[in-house]
């Protein structure tokens, strides 16, 4: 089923606060293969990550018909150690090319005082069942 074009516009609840550990910090350095000892500039991909996947649950879309397409970040502030990150997922744009979706989204991130720490834009390609 494709993606409902009239979905742009939407905002979609926030997620959880992540609470940034050296700990989280740590996990996801020796994931992405980074041993650099700073917070990656990617790290915020964690909350919007979540916020993604809320979304494709309340849409009732399959995350294996997802590839990712692009990421961009543009920072108000760098993410420190003690942030309460939480995401908004905003559906910024839908369009389909021969069958295929690709969704574009925009997550504010913001701090537990509501202060936007940065805002992250995806751009989702969704594969319709055959």
């Amino acid at each position: 089923m494709p993606i409902d074009a009239s979905l742009v516009g939407r905002e979609f609840p926030p997620t959880r606060p992540l609470v940034v550990t050296e700990e989280e910090v740590a996990a996801f350095a020796g994931a992405t293969g980074s041993s650099q000892r700073r917070i990656p500039a990617t790290f915020p991909i964690v909350v919007t990550f979540r916020a993604l996947l809320e979304f494709l649950e309340a849409e009732q879309v399959e995350l294996s018909r997802i590839v990712h397409g692009d990421q961009k970040f543009a920072y108000e502030r760098p993410v420190v150690v003690g942030d309460e990150l939480t995401a908004r997922l905003t559906v910024t744009g839908v369009r389909q090319i021969e069958g295929t979706d690709i969704l574009r989204t925009t997550s504010t991130i913001t701090d537990a005082d509501g202060e936007l720490v940065c805002t992250a834009g995806a751009t989702i390609v969704h594969r319709s069942a055959s």
